[in-house]
């Protein structure tokens, strides 16, 4: 459609010319039940209320809808065929203030853009619910969607009674029959929010109340109604009062730490189904994905990983929706914050003290990834129109600027940063920003030099690599340590880092402990470390200890040398992390064999105490196993790593949470006769680990192993489903069913996503992961011409969100050869105007994939 991807020019031209003063939405959902067309549409009226500095002037409004039945402006019907393109609705002769009304039919999504509506197969009930970032908004309701022109929302929802209908304010009073079956809901006028965390959730889900109240420094009692919700078929697992828990720390931290109260009356969280994010922060009503809802028994770092988002999202009820970014060149203004004060609260408020080790080796490891594809980009992109903004919620916006932000704390201090953020919520409440009012109110309270900080952190690209580099003397003491610091020549940006170094070192009782830290700020290419002169020779000197900076950790020889020795011997659990962040750094750069990588997970991750780094260890194990080990050293590595597994879940206390990571990594590295052998026996009763629960779960993951290798029939699956007859099993089902071993499944599968759009997005999803298969490199190696025909065409005709979980999981990684490295290069060179997000997708599969290769190439060396 013409005018769908939104440019930063136009929204720029039109925030000039217009001021929106309020929009008031009325959605008929009557139609989301019952009988009907296959592809529903609904009523969508609104009716926008907004100021034109020049009147006389011209612009536009956008709605992405299949009909418009009438469009108003200032009393004047428009000819919607006239006016209506698709995607825009033209308004020309503005007044200075001007009233737009516009009735329209927009369609039910099953991809988890705009209005999605889900069908239960357990139950035959529907559930909505609407996700809308970055511009999705416009597929529900008319509106000028940009996050800089913001406005009060006033809602009001017509659907089946009974139903429970939520908007982002609270309901004023009770629904209003309209029919036998039928009411109308109506919701209090939001404050000035951007159109993107606008939200409607609507359906038979299953509510539990709560309440959080707080006396403030003015003497008066913040009240804010609490909500969980999720589906009925959920109910039985749903923990709210966790959930609850979780919710009212949060808000007891940033209450204390932000002194700006919450401002959006109440505080609902839904966990829908089909979503196609971790979560959503509209104000009042934040959304889920519903696996938060754990069916069964999960580890700690489940847990902990929930708690992180939901003080993520909670966040940004200051950082995003009180004060928004101007444009998506500053997206990093609300998700570099809402990362770092997610683990930040949770470490200082919850039982999840431990959340900054599961920073470093797991969030940094999707920054550090990230930061060094092509398409890396400094922390304020230049983000030119939706498209690109779709893309750059990635691990720079994300956990890379969230890295920086601890930097930042570490350089300004903890009260010079959190005393900023007040004054920004304080001088900005309601409005837009961008970089430079942030690094004013920092420089403020800090007194530093924000804008040479900002430069050198937020406006370059690339990750620095950090190397210790010590001499002695004939006492064998440091006569001096110094620190090199090393750019890629595609991103030469030295940084200025406040690091501290550990000098580690084995006590009598073979522990390995750090026996001297210090502080220092790197700069340039050669720092001396003049604190740590005449210390004793360490074992292991590691830079970044404590994981104050954002950098790649390297090793002198002598330090390398301790760990590939003594690496489970190191005490710290933090340190012990960062170590094996740097070792799979090493790995990934080809710097150090894939088979020396897992050996040392073979040899020392069976004594990790900390199950999310186990648990990290354990991926980061099987992509190296599949894809950077030398392809005629696989199935012996493959062996060798699921002996080490099977080994430790036999060693690993009986109920434990390294218990059930370890039977998930033996499922997914079964291959063996006796592995299938003992998988079946866990799924059948005939066989027992002692203390392994195997509950539906767990069924499923086995099932999955057993379906990958030829070992389960679609009449064994079947019979799974029927255990487990719910939406859950059915995306189990569907991936096991698409992980078959058999060309017919695989053309089957290829068929379901590529050529046809019958299935959701989580069902698409699920086929794309069960088609992939790591064992059946043979199998797929024709869709791999196939992927580069037909890309362009998904691309133009899906929605976004599909055609990006299309190019990303169908790219034939597996394929690891020279050919298909040609292929990708073939494809960019031919497609050089081929859309831009499209184009970054395929060249960075292809920079993983060459990456592999170069990988492939180190370990056969190591032979």
């Amino acid at each position: 459609m013409p005018g769908e991807n939104l440019t930063r020019e136009e929204a720029r031209e039109r925030a000039r010319l217009l001021a929106v003063d309020g929009y008031e939405v009325a959605l008929d959902l009557r139609s989301a039940v019952g009988a009907g067309q296959e592809h529903r549409t609904f009523r969508s009226v609104t009716t926008v209320r907004f100021r034109c500095t020049e009147p006389g002037a011209a612009t536009f409004a956008d709605l992405l809808a299949p009909a418009v039945t009438s469009v108003t402006l200032n009393g004047r019907a428009l000819d919607p065929a006239a006016v209506f393109d698709g995607s825009r609705i033209a308004l020309t002769d503005l007044a200075a203030e001007n009233v737009l009304v516009v009735d329209a039919q927009c369609a039910y999504s099953r991809t988890g853009e705009g209005l999605h509506r889900f069908e239960d197969p357990e139950d035959g009930e529907v559930y909505l619910y609407t996700q809308y970032e970055p511009a999705d908004a416009r597929r529900v309701f008319a509106d000028f969607e940009q996050p800089d022109l913001k406005a009060p929302f006033a809602l009001s929802v017509t659907a089946p009674a009974g139903w429970t209908v939520l908007g982002n304010g609270a309901q004023v009073g009770e629904p209003e029959p309209v029919a036998p079956s039928a009411a109308t809901w109506r919701f209090a006028q939001t404050l000035p929010i951007s159109t993107y965390i606008t939200a409607v959730v609507a359906g038979p889900y299953h509510v539990v109340r709560d309440h959080y109240s707080r006396k403030l420094p003015d003497g008066t009692v913040l009240e804010i109604p609490l909500g969980a919700l999720c589906r009925k078929g959920l109910a039985r697992h749903f923990d709210a009062d966790d959930i609850f828990t979780v919710t009212k720390q949060g808000l007891d931290f940033f209450h204390d730490n932000f002194d700006y109260p919450y401002p959006f009356g109440k505080y609902d969280q839904a966990f829908v189904p089909e979503y196609n994010l971790g979560a959503m922060e509209n104000p009042g009503l934040v959304t889920f994905r519903e696996e938060f809802v754990f069916r069964g028994k999960v580890t700690q770092t489940s847990y902990e990983g929930r708690a992180n988002v939901i003080l993520h999202e909670m966040a940004h009820m200051w950082f995003g929706d009180l004060v928004t970014m101007e444009w998506w060149d500053d997206l990093w203004l609300k998700e570099s914050f809402a990362d770092f004060m997610g683990t930040f609260s949770m470490v200082e408020a919850t039982r999840f003290d431990h959340g900054w080790i599961t920073f470093a080796n797991r969030r940094k490891a999707w920054a550090y990834r990230a930061d060094q594809l092509p398409s890396t980009h400094p922390v304020t992109a230049d983000i030119h129109d939706l498209e690109e903004a779709k893309l750059n919620f990635d691990g720079i916006t994300y956990a890379k600027g969230a890295s920086v932000l601890k930097q930042l704390v570490a350089y300004a201090g903890r009260d010079a940063f959190l005393e900023g953020a007040r004054r920004y919520f304080k001088r900005h409440a309601f409005g837009n920003t961008r970089l430079t009012d942030l690094l004013e109110v920092l420089e403020e309270t800090s007194g530093r030099d924000m804008g040479a900080w900002a430069r050198s952190w937020l406006q370059t690209a690339g990750v620095n690599s950090l190397t210790p580099l010590a001499t002695y003397d004939a006492a064998d003491r440091i006569t001096e340590l110094a620190i090199l610091q090393e750019a890629s020549p595609e991103h030469p940006e030295l940084r200025p880092h406040r690091v501290a170094v550990g000098l580690y070192r084995r006590d009598a009782g073979g522990a390995l402990v750090r026996y001297a830290r210090t502080e220092v700020d790197v700069a340039g290419p050669r720092t001396v470390v003049a604190e740590l002169a005449g210390a004793e020779h360490p074992e292991l000197i590691l830079v970044n200890d404590d994981d104050l900076t954002y950098c790649k950790v390297r090793f002198d020889e002598g330090s390398l040398a301790t760990l590939r020795a003594h690496l489970g011997d190191l005490v710290d659990p933090l340190a012990r992390a960062l170590c094996w962040s740097a070792l799979w750094n090493l790995t990934r750069d080809g710097l150090m064999p894939a088979r020396d990588f897992l050996s040392l997970v073979e040899r020392f991750a069976g004594a990790e105490s900390e199950v999310g780094v186990l648990q990290m260890l354990q991926a980061w194990a099987r992509t190296a196993l599949v894809h950077y080990a030398a392809p005629e050293w696989r199935e012996e590595g493959g062996r060798l790593l699921a002996e080490g597994a099977l080994r430790e879940l036999r060693l690993a206390e009986p109920g434990s949470g390294h218990q059930l990571a370890w039977a998930r990594f033996v499922a997914q590295l079964a291959s063996s006769p006796s592995d299938l052998q003992l998988l079946r026996g866990l799924l059948e009763g005939t066989a027992k680990i002692d203390g392994l629960e195997v509950d539906q779960e767990l069924r499923w993951a086995f099932l999955a192993a057993l379906a990958a290798q030829g070992a389960a029939d679609e009449a064994a699956i079947g019979a799974e489903l029927a255990r487990d007859n719910t939406a859950s099993g059915e995306r189990h089902r569907v991936r096991c069913l698409a992980s078959r071993p058999s060309a017919g499944v695989k053309e089957e599968a290829w068929q379901a996503v590529v050529a046809s759009d019958k299935l959701s997005n989580a069902l698409a999803e699920a086929t794309i992961a069960g088609f992939d298969q790591p064992g059946q490199r043979e199998l797929l190696a024709q869709y791999a011409e196939r992927y580069f025909a037909v890309i362009e065409g998904i691309w133009r005709e899906r929605s976004i969100e599909y055609a990006m979980a299309v190019v990303r999981g169908l790219f034939p990684m597996l394929q690891d050869d020279s050919r298909t490295l040609g292929a990708a290069d073939a494809w960019l060179a031919e497609h050089a105007d081929a859309p831009a997000a499209l184009r970054r997708l395929v060249l960075e599969a292809r920079d993983d994939l060459a990456r592999a290769l170069r990988a492939q190439e180190r370990d056969a060396v190591a032979d």
